[in-house]
């Protein structure tokens, strides 16, 4: 394999690594940065970006980071409560009077951020094309009913975050929510992260492919079936309503549009460089970093059926479950996404990390893949 890009000598064992990706998986492409400090250490690239294996993955190759994006969100929601414009302990309603309906009018922005507000899924069926519908999203969520009474327990909110989030956002700052986000957690750090990617970028996109052969663990396979032979249940409704929620990331609507939960695009370069953003104080102060990244919830996932443990708007490692931890350190914090992307922060190390690929495994929690390269970026520390 034919691996690019550059790494600091006493990170060799991470190409090698990287390399054995591709020789002992059908790894299609993928790429991995690892800054620390600030300073980039590792930014390797390798593999093919298309399906048919005829083009070559590129220094600047986008993936659809899916839900890593939900991170760049909160940080903007969280600089807009640093503003005055959003507060963590009010109610939603207050800049979003029609969520009040049906039981949410004491829901917060912290039980939205913290996956404890009751909304991971809309029971009312909605057709395909409502996913690339804000309002029609916006107003059904509006109108739901909490699937259980608003920070008693918590469920992953796997799209809906994006509506959710994303609406208080456009409310509060005056801008289009992919717009407001990108401006505010990306674009003032020079990365390369879109929201709502333009037209003209559409030829760097990875095509996203699945792993062929993997079912996963026993957490992935509980969901699966699941979300298969219930189809009424929050972890059905959560990844199947709209029903196109599962098959649209190879689209160019999917693409266009802005969901910030879920279709964000970027690479590794820009995953680490936000993680080192964060670690720097160049996106929040340091209470409010602090805010964000202490434990608010942890037990088992109404909606993921396994157990979780949350921050505002990114996970906390969990050193003694093996599918959830980043394998570096008991204060990492970041965000995994549908199908083996990654990024994430250790503050003891200063280290910032992000992997990207266009073969989508099945895990639920940390793709073993990503989990591996964060282990060998540990033993290379010492």
């Amino acid at each position: 394999m034919d691996i690019q890009g550059y790494f600091d000598l006493r990170f060799e064992a991470v190409r090698e690594a990287f390399g054995e990706l591709f020789e002992q998986t059908a790894q299609r492409g993928a790429a991995i940065c690892v800054q620390l400090g600030g300073e980039t250490v590792v930014d390797l690239w390798a593999g093919m970006a298309d399906n048919a294996g005829e083009e070559v993955w590129q220094q600047d190759t986008l993936v659809n980071l899916f839900s890593c994006t939900k991170t760049f969100t909160a940080v903007a929601a969280l600089q807009l409560v640093a503003e005055g414009k959003l507060e963590l302990d009010s109610p939603v309603a207050r800049i979003w009077p029609e969520f009040a309906a049906n039981g949410k009018q004491g829901i917060t922005l912290r039980q939205l951020l913290s996956h404890q507000a009751g909304l991971p899924a809309i029971r009312e069926l909605l057709p395909p094309e409502a996913l690339y519908d804000w309002e029609s999203m916006t107003r059904a969520l509006a109108a739901e009913r909490p699937w259980w009474t608003p920070g008693e327990g918590h469920g992953y909110a796997a799209i809906t975050y994006g509506w959710l989030l994303g609406e208080l956002i456009r409310r509060a700052d005056g801008l289009e929510p992919g717009e407001a986000i990108v401006a505010r957690a990306a674009r003032s750090c020079g990365l390369d992260f879109h929201l709502g990617l333009a037209d003209s970028d559409f030829q760097r996109v990875a095509y996203l492919t699945r792993m062929k052969n993997d079912f996963g663990d026993a957490a992935a396979q509980r969901l699966f079936k699941a979300t298969l032979s219930q189809p009424e249940s929050l972890s059905a409704r959560a990844f199947n309503n709209p029903p196109s929620i599962m098959t649209s990331g190879n689209k160019p609507e999917w693409q266009r549009m802005a969901q910030p939960a879920a279709n964000g695009h970027g690479n590794a370069r820009s995953l680490a460089g936000f993680y080192s953003a964060l670690l720097q104080g160049r996106l929040l102060d340091d209470a409010l970093l602090a805010e964000m990244t202490r434990e608010h919830c942890l037990g088992e996932d109404r909606t993921l059926l396994t157990r979780t443990r949350f921050a505002l708007g990114c996970w906390l490692d969990q050193p003694d479950v093996k599918n959830a931890t980043f394998g570096v350190g008991p204060r990492a914090f970041g965000h995994p996404g549908a199908g083996g992307c990654i990024g994430f922060a250790d503050p003891e190390r200063e280290l910032a990390f992000g992997f990207v690929t266009n073969t989508m495994g099945p895990y639920v929690l940390m793709d073993p893949r990503a989990q591996k390269l964060a282990q060998v970026v540990r033993r290379c520390l010492g």
